[in-house]
């Protein structure tokens, strides 16, 4: 008889394993309850919970706490389990009774067990150093020793933002290693943010009142992407007078930090800064301005087409201009 029971048992164990109090047979009305109605422990903490067998006078009946480890001390139809360190991962507490007609009446306590990770890393996959604009690169999340894995959240952040949240799909209650892996395309602009992630075990309303969190360390970025210019398109002829100063302007961005080569008119100097400049433009100084920027990613090019005037109509000063009369 007593192997049945154990069966039993065994069987509502496993169909209420995601229920934290379950009873063994719909037809009891008065089912025994447990306090605390679900416990969730850190691995290795101290543990109680009581159970009060029937609301109803049922000494006279065979009743009594199975329980896999700690001790049981009992009250009347009260039953008080104790254990001074929890350390068995996946384990639960059965109460019991037989009524008079000789059918059971059971409650399953399920005790969930968490251990926060012992460490949380992140790296790329198969890739190390820069980066380029525009490529799919995938980020990987290590976590180590964590338990249960069913309850970790992974946040991959990029800076203070959002990438993405993972889970895992094992229902493994013990500690395990999992990785997590997220795609990202980089842009220009993340060129120098940091990329980490985060871990939660969201434990539910039983759990702790501030979810256990470890972060990883922030890997920075280097992103690589070619040359943009940052002043707007020439007109198609530049017109200026001969004396003026003529800037051109070629000033661009871009990783690694661009260089300039720039294609003169005839008998010109050679030069390589980002804007050229001519204190005083003479009429040799005419003629088309072609300036290429270039780093390991790209190239791009602007070309300036100048044309000089001469002065005319001048008017010298303390003189006046009078019609003339003839």
């Amino acid at each position: 008889m007593f192997s049945c029971y154990l069966f039993l048992f065994i069987s509502l164990i496993i169909s209420f394993r995601d229920v934290h109090v379950s009873t063994s047979d719909s037809s009891c009305t008065d089912n025994p309850v447990f306090t605390p109605s679900a416990l969730v422990l850190k691995y290795g903490d101290p543990a109680n919970a009581t159970c009060v067998v029937c609301q109803k006078d049922c000494r006279g009946t065979v009743f009594g706490l199975e329980h896999a480890v700690g001790k049981v001390t009992g009250h009347g139809t009260t039953m008080l389990w104790k254990v001074d360190r929890l350390t068995v991962w996946d384990t639960s507490l059965i109460c019991y009774y037989n009524t008079d007609a000789g059918d059971q009446c059971s409650s399953i306590l399920d005790i969930t067990i968490y251990q926060p990770p012992e460490s949380v890393s992140i790296s790329f996959v198969n890739h190390t150093g820069m980066m380029f604009e525009n490529q799919q690169y995938t980020l990987q999340c290590s976590v180590q020793n964590v338990a249960p894995v069913q309850s970790l959240t992974v946040t991959f952040y990029r800076g203070n933002t959002a990438l993405g949240h993972l889970q895992s799909n094992s229902e493994q209650k013990k500690p395990v290693n999992e990785t997590f892996t997220l795609n990202i395309t980089p842009s220009r602009e993340h060129d120098g943010a940091q990329y980490w992630c985060e871990t939660k075990l969201e434990l539910g309303p039983a759990g702790p009142q501030r979810p256990p969190v470890v972060t990883s360390e922030k890997l920075p970025a280097i992103v690589h992407y070619g040359p943009e210019l940052k002043e707007p398109p020439n007109p198609d002829v530049i017109t200026i007078t001969e004396g003026d100063t003529l800037h051109l302007n070629c000033s661009s961005v871009g990783n690694p930090s661009p260089s300039y080569t720039w294609t003169l008119p005839t008998n010109s100097p050679f030069y390589s800064g980002s804007v050229l400049t001519i204190k005083s433009v003479g009429f040799e100084h005419e003629g088309q301005y072609i300036c290429t920027v270039s780093n390991t990613v790209g190239t791009v090019t602007k070309e300036f087409n100048i044309d000089v005037q001469g002065e005319c109509c001048q008017i010298l000063p303390g003189k006046r201009v009078t019609e003339d009369q003839s």
